[in-house]
């Protein structure tokens, strides 16, 4: 019967326990969110400034008419240089601007016949779809990190630490028709 309160103590120390792996878990899950969104826009950004290389390549090759070739070679530097306030607005006008070119009458069979043609549209068509798949990838991992940032115990106690609430990145990324 004196035993009675060292039987309480090892309870509470174990409940204790048990409740710092639950938090240290949950801190280190979201810890490894944060890693896949920083990931993600990496990759992301790798895949829209390959796109924009292949859309400035495609306007230097002399495969289009000046007018085609100015557009294309302006919203691919725009995407390019933009700063991160502008820059869905800019890669969402260089995929207009490639949906524009693509669209124009017997383009894909006339850049095919010449020298290098093919080679530059199978280029243009896998940078195209990279972005979609990243960016899909960027805010499935963004979605998963902004839930897991809505729970109680994440919020009650600052497990985020100072890191900030990651964004989702929307942009026309329609891949042009080939």
């Amino acid at each position: 019967m004196t035993y009675d309160w060292i039987i309480d103590v090892l309870f509470w120390i174990a409940a204790v326990f048990l409740v710092g792996v639950y938090v240290s878990w949950r801190a280190t899950r979201l810890d490894r969110l944060h890693v896949r969104v920083e990931t993600a826009r990496a990759a992301l950004d790798a895949a829209l400034v390959r796109r924009a290389a292949v859309a400035l390549e495609l306007a230097a090759s002399r495969l289009l008419d000046p007018a085609t070739s100015l557009l294309l070679a302006t919203a691919a530097h725009e995407a390019r240089t933009a700063d991160a306030e502008s820059r869905e607005f800019a890669e969402s006008d260089l995929s207009r601007a490639l949906r524009a070119v693509a669209d124009q009458p017997e383009f894909a069979a006339t850049v095919a016949a010449r020298d290098d043609g093919k080679a530059v549209l199978d280029e243009l068509a896998s940078a195209a779809a990279k972005v979609v798949y990243a960016r899909r990838f960027y805010n499935d991992a963004v979605s998963a990190t902004r839930i897991a940032r809505r729970k109680l115990l994440i919020r009650v106690l600052p497990l985020a630490g100072k890191a900030p609430l990651p964004d989702f990145f929307e942009i026309d990324d329609d891949p042009p028709r080939l």
